[in-house]
């Protein structure tokens, strides 16, 4: 690809570890779930240093600085961040750069993303786009660094060189990064008496011990699973070359774990035969539970990939990964590690197993019809919202007027009923009244005429009523699901909880595509995340019953809608619609699969809500109620 002008590949010099008496700018940064370092910023970097000084024990508390930070804590000790309500932690480091760097000046370069926000770069590419920019290049290619992005200084753009898509770059000035000279303080350990020598005793002491011996059974067996740490890269012959991806900085981040009570989990295993280790000795690495501001890469990599030996008899609590998966959430497992330690009692936080989404590999020669179900696959169509009756005409087919309402309240418009409707003077039909009251025919509840001729107004418009308080359908219930397909067949592998019973297998697929007027954002594209998605049911009479049911639904494009992920947060994305399903094959870690002895029940009971006379052979409607006109 031809590139205009003189631009740059990265022409940097490698920085390496500063001397002990020459003056760093400082960055702390913390590890996200993609393993790339995000620098904190200058603000808070500034606090985490002041507190460093007063104490290189203890913990910094980030919503002191910031408020968007208020649930995250640094420990010092261990340098982690844990988020309190999540009970998440992440890695952090203290990151040394030259103090001519951007950092060191002040300077942000951020992009703008999706959502019109701006974002800082990664510390390392910031410093490189400032280096060009200084030096009036053109344009930077990214590529060395591992991204596909050229940035354009011209235009103060970014371009992805595969999409071509461009996204706006700003160069912004704020508060220069703290400046630190001199030697490290050296490690002390944690917690020391004043002056016996002995742990301190106090309520507070107490705490942030148990506390910090949960964490370190998180780390720990975060550790076990850790593979060895690949060598320190070697510098080719000749000095660093003038065509260097990355400027190398001088990085100190922690991996040690805490002091932990003799009930806690055990320190790493030193190998056998290795002399003793020593925390001034020279390429050695510091001891488990010492501060580790002051350990290089080499030594770190060392900790990193150290295993912790887990005492005989001592439980294992799975927690929950950052995906979400396993029986046990963060929060309360660091919790449940607090109050055991300060009981003395031991306790290992483990990593939780992995779900089986799966069954084993099904050839099409073993996959065979649902015996009693017509055919193998549904599918269905955009459809347009049909010219809808009149709403005044809709409501008054399920209603009864009442003569005499009582005087309590209309739980639409928190008018009372015998005063004219709240929606009296904003909506408008000819011939309801305001002060017309009736009866849904069914369930008894009773309303102002026009407050559901609103709420039937502001809804999918289908013919069919909802009551707003016992959720009855009146009429028969349709949904908004995007046009897609409905496979369900048979497979020759058995669900957990039904050994004897094979296993009915629903594929559901629907792609991406424009949302219609039915839908909360028409003309406006929606996604379509995770499919096709499996489902599953045991093949039994309840299972094929459930399965009939949901052929039903899927036709009335009531099992998915359009609107906002509970899990990731997106927006106008293909979401569940309240009717639960079994995704998880061969265990039940994430809740989503079997043995569940209640689920059948449940699903048939979720079913059944959409219709109450909804049987084996599927949903009902709803028959004609006498009219307005007929007194009760």
């Amino acid at each position: 690809m031809s590139r205009p002008g003189q631009g740059v590949m990265l022409p940097v010099s490698g920085l390496g570890f500063p001397p002990q008496n020459v003056a760093r700018v400082v960055v702390w940064e913390w590890l996200n779930e993609h393993s790339r370092w995000r620098p904190y910023t200058a603000t808070v970097c500034h606090h985490i240093e002041n507190v460093l000084k007063e104490d290189a024990r203890g913990s910094v508390v980030l919503g002191q600085v910031d408020a968007q930070l208020v649930p995250y804590i640094i420990d010092l000790q261990s340098m982690h961040q844990f988020r309190q309500d999540t009970g998440t932690m992440r890695p952090v480091r203290r990151n040394f750069y030259d103090p001519s760097s951007a950092p060191g000046k002040g300077i942000v370069w951020e992009w703008e993303n999706d959502g019109g926000a701006w974002t800082a770069y990664d510390m390392d590419i910031c410093i490189t786009i400032q280096n060009a920019y200084e030096k009036q290049h053109p344009w930077l290619d990214l590529s060395s660094l591992g991204f596909c992005y050229l940035i354009y200084f011209n235009s103060m753009s970014q371009m992805n060189r595969q999409t071509r898509r461009r996204r706006r770059l700003r160069r912004r000035l704020d508060l220069a990064y703290p400046l630190t000279v001199g030697s490290i303080p050296k490690s002390q350990s944690w917690p020391v008496g004043a002056s016996s020598g002995q742990p301190c005793s106090c309520q507070q002491c107490l705490l942030v011990n148990s506390t910090r011996a949960a964490s370190n059974a998180i780390l720990a067996s975060q550790r076990r699973k850790a593979p060895p740490a690949p060598p320190p890269p070697q510098p080719p012959p000749g000095g660093p070359s003038g065509t260097l991806a990355v400027r190398p900085s001088a990085t100190f981040a922690g991996a040690a774990l805490w002091a932990a009570p003799a009930a806690g989990p055990a320190e790493p295993a030193q190998p056998p035969g290795a002399p003793p280790r020593s925390p001034s000795a020279p390429g050695g690495a510091p001891t488990p539970g010492q501060n580790n501001l002051n350990r290089p890469g080499p030594q770190r990599a060392t900790s990193v990939s150290a295993r912790a030996s887990i005492p005989p008899g001592v439980p294992a609590l799975p927690v929950k990964n950052l995906n979400g998966t396993g029986p046990v959430h963060p929060a309360l497992a660091g919790m449940t590690g607090i109050l055991l330690c300060a009981a003395g009692l031991p306790v290992c936080l483990t990593r939780a197993p992995k779900p089986i989404l799966h069954p084993p590999p099904v050839s099409k020669s073993d996959v065979k019809p649902v015996p009693g179900v017509p055919g193998v696959c549904r599918k269905t169509k955009k459809k347009h919202l049909k010219k809808s009756k009149n709403p005044e005409d809709v409501v008054r087919r399920y209603m009864q007027k009442v003569k005499n309402p009582p005087d309590e309240d209309c739980t639409i418009c928190m008018e009372r009923l015998v005063t004219a409707s709240g929606y009296e003077g904003v909506l408008r039909h000819k011939g309801v009244r305001p002060e017309l009251v009736g009866r849904l025919g069914r369930c008894g509840h009773m309303y102002h005429l026009l407050c559901l001729v609103a709420m039937y107004s502001n809804g999918n418009k289908d013919g069919s009523l909802q009551c707003p308080t016992c959720k009855a359908i009146y009429g028969e219930k349709t949904g908004t699901q995007p046009p897609g397909k409905m496979e369900f067949h048979l497979i020759p592998h058995s669900l957990p909880g039904f050994a004897d019973t094979q296993t009915i297998r629903i594929v559901y697929d629907i792609p991406t595509g424009i949302q219609g007027p039915e839908h909360p954002n028409p003309g406006k594209k929606f996604t379509a995340r995770g499919f096709p998605r499996h489902c599953y049911l045991p093949n039994n009479e309840k299972g094929r019953k459930v399965l009939r049911l949901l052929i039903t639904a899927w036709e009335r494009r009531l099992i998915f809608t359009i609107g906002t992920s509970n899990t990731t947060g997106e927006s106008d994305t293909v979401v569940w619609n309240e009717i639960h399903h079994k995704t998880e094959f061969g265990s039940n870690l994430t809740g989503h699969g079997y043995p569940d002895a209640s689920y059948l029940d449940n699903v048939l009971a979720e079913l059944t809500a959409q219709d109450p006379k909804a049987g084996a052979s599927g949903f009902r409607s709803e028959t004609r109620r006498p009219g307005l006109g007929q007194q009760v």
